[in-house]
């Protein structure tokens, strides 16, 4: 017998499986991949002729006004976006939604928000 998952709470199985795939569903997903493969290239790069140096890319970060603008930015976004998540997860028990938060911090709200709004988006059984 199959075990039945609780309403609100899609496994990533479900999410990820092919049906129940809207073209609304599938942007998310392709934002998501874009926003994780995208941005990477370019640290990747920075990265390669920086001798792979964390302390150098957080300098780089605040080279210019225009730099630190734009961490502060994404900074205040992500933590918006981590509260967002959080409530909702609270209301929803779509506890899968959680993993959006590391996927923020540790690649970028450009990965993050998409992947959230991907896994939210699917439906509720």
């Amino acid at each position: 017998m199959a075990r039945r998952q609780p309403p609100g709470n899609p496994s990533l199985r479900a999410c990820l499986r092919g049906y129940n795939m809207s073209p609304y569903r599938l942007i998310f997903l392709g934002l998501a991949i874009w926003g994780t493969i995208h941005p990477m290239v370019y640290f990747l790069q920075w990265f390669a002729g920086n001798t792979w140096s964390i302390s150098a890319m957080t300098d780089a970060w605040h080279v210019n006004a225009a730099t630190t603008g734009l961490t502060w930015d994404l900074t205040i976004a992500a933590i918006a976006l981590t509260v967002f998540i959080v409530a909702e997860v609270y209301a929803r028990k779509n506890w899968i939604a959680l993993i959006a938060i590391p996927a923020t911090f540790c690649i970028g709200v450009s990965c993050g928000l998409p992947l959230y709004l991907f896994l939210r988006s699917a439906p509720i059984r």
